[in-house]
């Protein structure tokens, strides 16, 4: 069996919808219990979190039976952010660490991501190991070995005293105006704590969540709303973050956004400057900007490349002993600190940059020239193939023969949602255009 149910960061789809289903939830549970479980003897347990969507209860309580019927015992954290996740399951002894969550997906979608005792996210091989498990289905273990669950009431506060020590010592936010966008998400409780913790006058944004408006209208990915509140409060600088806080935007004091590479960017430099930069070497997917690539140059650094997906990143990192990586889309990973993205301290290290250098968000969110990029993104029906067609695989390649030797054009297959996302750079707008609606007619036309 090949991987079916997981995508480029873990298993995601509509809630009560395959694969997203109470019934699947069960069964995976059960699954990656046997996996960890391996029939060692001893105490085994799973820490769980989760984001605001109201289906969030549903998988939990699923997850956990499952879970416990394979003789796991159960931490659950409720709402935190992804990030907590990952530095709770090693803190915890734990064997296995599961985030409930669509990350920056509307409130109907959800999600389940998966890491391992170290912390880290799970690779592609032991993915497929438990797919392979889940297909066979699982035998339960004896009454008398059923696994226990219990509620951790202090698992936020953990990881928020874990946020707070990466923000340079001695140094503090007092004076500063932040406004704060948790997307009505994970963060809606720690974020602005930390903020108001380490002095700033805070602004929250999206911290009333319903279960059913995350992401909704705010966030990392609709940063209008709080560019807006950043201009009317005469803020200093915006923070905003995605439903489950992995990822960040930047704010500057007119209400500009900057995105993850730009943050890179600046936090490649002093770092390197610093010393702190493992082998000169930043790591991003293939969609960071070209821009990015020619300012690391242009500093002796250099940028390496992987697949879209963070835990490519973070897998990349690992491999090559390098410490500092992300996305474009904001996941900025610092293994120093974390074992995946996050948001907050990511937002953490460009105010200490901004307090430890006095100068303005706008002179600090824009570190290079961006080479136009556009990205569109076409929806098609499960089943469909439309990267198959021949027309398709014709309008791909008349678009490369067009941008030979003035740019570059990447069309993929979204590993979260049912897209097909087609994304190229130019210098001349006017050809990054027509390249770009082609292909999309050939693709939409296919699907």
């Amino acid at each position: 069996m090949g991987r079916k149910l997981f995508g480029t960061d873990g298993v995601r789809g509509t809630a009560n919808t395959a694969p997203m289903t109470a019934e699947m939830a069960l069964r995976i549970g059960a699954a990656v219990g046997r996996y960890f479980r391996r029939e060692q003897a001893g105490v085994h347990r799973v820490v769980i979190g989760k984001d605001t969507r109201l289906s969030g209860y549903m998988f939990e309580n699923a997850l956990t039976a499952g879970l416990t019927s394979t003789g796991m015992n159960v931490l659950l954290l409720g709402p935190v952010p992804t990030p907590a996740v990952g530095l709770l399951t090693p803190s915890m002894r734990a064997d296995l660490g599961i985030m409930i969550s669509a990350s920056h997906n509307p409130a109907h979608d959800n999600g389940i991501k998966f890491f391992g005792p170290d912390g880290f996210k799970l690779n592609d091989e032991a993915e497929t190991e438990i797919e392979h498990l889940i297909e066979a289905g699982v035998e339960p273990v004896q009454a008398g070995n059923i696994g226990r669950a219990q509620r951790i009431d202090d698992g936020r506060f953990r990881y928020q005293e874990r946020v707070k020590s990466t923000f340079p010592a001695g140094m503090s936010l007092d004076g500063m105006k932040v406004v704060i966008d948790c997307a009505n998400g994970a963060a809606y409780r720690a974020a602005p704590e930390v903020l108001w913790e380490l002095g700033a006058e805070v602004i929250p944004v999206g911290v009333s969540p319903n279960g059913t408006n995350i992401n909704e209208g705010c966030g990392s990915t609709k940063p209008q709303t709080a560019a807006e509140a950043v201009v009317a409060h005469g803020a200093d600088v915006g923070i905003c973050l995605d439903g489950d806080a992995d990822r960040v935007m930047i704010i500057d004091e007119t209400g500009r956004v900057a995105d993850g590479d730009q943050i890179m960017a600046l936090m490649a430099a002093r770092w390197a400057d610093e010393e702190r930069l493992r082998g000169g070497t930043l790591v991003a997917t293939v969609m960071s900007n070209l821009g990015l690539e020619r300012f690391l140059e242009g500093r002796g650094l250099r940028l390496e490349r992987t697949g879209v997906g963070d835990r490519y990143v973070v897998e990349a990192m690992r491999r090559g002993g390098w410490n500092l990586g992300g996305e474009q889309s904001g996941h900025i990973v610092m293994t120093d600190y974390a074992t995946t993205g996050d948001g907050l301290m990511a937002g953490l290290q460009f105010l200490a940059e901004m307090a430890r250098s006095g100068r303005r968000a706008s002179e600090l969110a824009v570190n290079f020239e961006a080479v136009p990029q556009m990205l569109r993104n076409v929806r098609y029906a499960a089943g469909q193939l439309p990267l198959e067609t021949d027309t398709v695989k014709a309008a791909i390649a008349a678009a490369e023969a067009d941008l030979l030797g003035k740019g570059r054009l990447l069309i993929r297959k979204s590993g979260t949602e049912p897209l097909i996302r087609v994304m190229a750079e130019c210098e001349d707008p006017v050809m990054l255009e027509t390249v770009v609606d082609r292909v999309v007619d050939a693709v939409e036309r296919a699907a």
